[in-house]
């Protein structure tokens, strides 16, 4: 087939800045200190605004998922900054080869870049599956081995500072110190280093010791769990600052971590093989990959469990089989099965409070976030489920008062 896209070419790399939407602050900075290192000049976005609602509203339809209206919105106000010459400028998407978001939005954005009067701006598409050619940017072993870190050292810092955060006594102490290590973590990313898995594990007892020793208040706090589509999830752009709202009522957030979100994609691939025989060459492979990271995961638990009181993520094998009855494991278009396995796992851990965050009009979340909470709160009549659509036009006040309401007739 003929090719109908730009590729990011090895002469692109010497002099172009490549631009990444921020969907999770502290992993994203890592990630593109990752990118960094293998020579790609990697700068994440950290603009937001009703600006970049309205900038994606302008080149997408309003229909479109609300995720792609901001990160598209995004990437133009980038370009119509001034800040960057777009002639030497890339993007990046993230893409995981399904049916959903992560692998649709790309066409759309260049659309959307030729409507703007940018169509020769290069996006590179980030993609295991190997969806497109971009001899510039390649996923290397060495780069995907990183990238894993980063992931992990994210999501420890992530739960560690969302656990700290609303019983600090010196506020802002938790969100200094998560900084400073997302920092301190960029500079070991180095490709020059080879990385010692050893001090990998000395590393999450320091950060772990080091977040136990923020000074914290003995008062109780309504623990909400936040779930839903990835991308509103987490970013603080599309959820309008979930995390900080929740906060700032006088709760305790929990986020399940995107290390789940990886070994999903990887036992779906695993699946594949199973339901529809697919996939059978890359098999051995993905086996091999998912064994490896669900091993770095129950390290990363272990350490939490040992040398703290910290709340630990669930180990990936267990969020599966709370599944099991309510929802096939074939059902994995967008966040599919996962996200009702991670409502599951909230409830499964005390935590019977939660938000299901969903863009308007997105089927995927529809039916295994809002369609599955029925199911789940009659097997479990103590869980206390609110869903919320995020889109171009809703106020935050009415997701906000919705919310509220939640936690005014919260479960403990």
């Amino acid at each position: 087939m003929e090719k109908t896209y730009i590729s990011f070419t090895e002469e692109m790399k010497k002099d172009y800045t490549v631009l990444v939407p921020n969907m999770l602050p502290m992993h994203f900075t890592l990630v593109c200190k990752v990118f960094r290192n293998f020579g790609i000049r990697a700068e994440l976005l950290t603009t937001e605004g009703q600006e970049i609602k309205d900038t994606g509203l302008k080149y997408v339809h309003n229909d479109t998922c609300y995720p792609a209206i901001l990160v598209i919105g995004q990437f133009i106000h980038a370009l119509q900054s001034g800040k960057y010459d777009p002639h030497k400028t890339a993007l990046i998407l993230f893409q995981t080869g399904g049916g959903c978001r992560a692998s649709n939005y790309i066409n759309l954005l260049r659309k959307a870049l030729e409507k703007a009067g940018f169509p020769y701006v290069p996006v590179i598409s980030m993609s295991l599956a190997g969806l497109e050619d971009h001899p510039g940017f390649r996923l290397s072993v060495p780069m995907l081995h990183r990238l894993m870190y980063a992931v992990l050292y994210g999501d420890l810092l992530m739960l560690l500072r969302n656990q700290c955060r609303p019983y600090e006594i010196k506020k802002g102490e938790s969100e200094a110190l998560a900084l400073e290590w997302t920092d301190r973590l960029a500079k070991e990313m180095d490709v020059g280093k080879r990385i010692s898995y050893r001090k990998v594990k000395e590393t999450y007892r320091q950060i772990i010791a080091d977040f136990n020793r923020i000074p914290r208040a003995e008062v109780q706090k309504t623990r909400v769990g936040v779930v839903g589509e990835i991308f509103v999830k987490y970013s603080p752009l599309a959820n309008n600052n979930l995390e900080d709202f929740l906060v700032k009522e006088g709760a305790e957030v929990t986020v399940p971590g995107l290390t789940d979100f990886c070994l999903y994609c990887i036992y779906n691939y695993l699946l594949d093989t199973k339901l529809q025989g697919r996939n059978k060459k890359v098999y051995p492979l993905y086996r091999v990959a998912y064994r490896f990271l669900i091993g770095k995961q129950n390290d990363l638990i272990s350490a939490i469990e040992e040398i703290s009181e910290f709340d630990p993520p669930s180990p990936f094998e267990h969020t599966v089989s709370l599944v099991q009855g309510y929802i096939g494991l074939g059902t994995k278009m967008g966040e599919g099965w996962l996200l009702t396995a991670e409502m599951l796992e909230l409830a499964d851990k005390g935590i019977k409070n939660i938000v299901c965050t969903q863009p308007f009009g997105c089927l995927p979340n529809h039916i295994c976030g809002k369609g599955m909470m029925r199911p789940i709160k009659e097997r479990n009549p103590d869980v206390n489920i609110v869903a919320i659509d995020y889109d171009a036009g809703a106020t935050a006040v009415n997701q906000e008062n919705r919310i509220k309401l939640m936690l005014a007739n919260h479960s403990d």
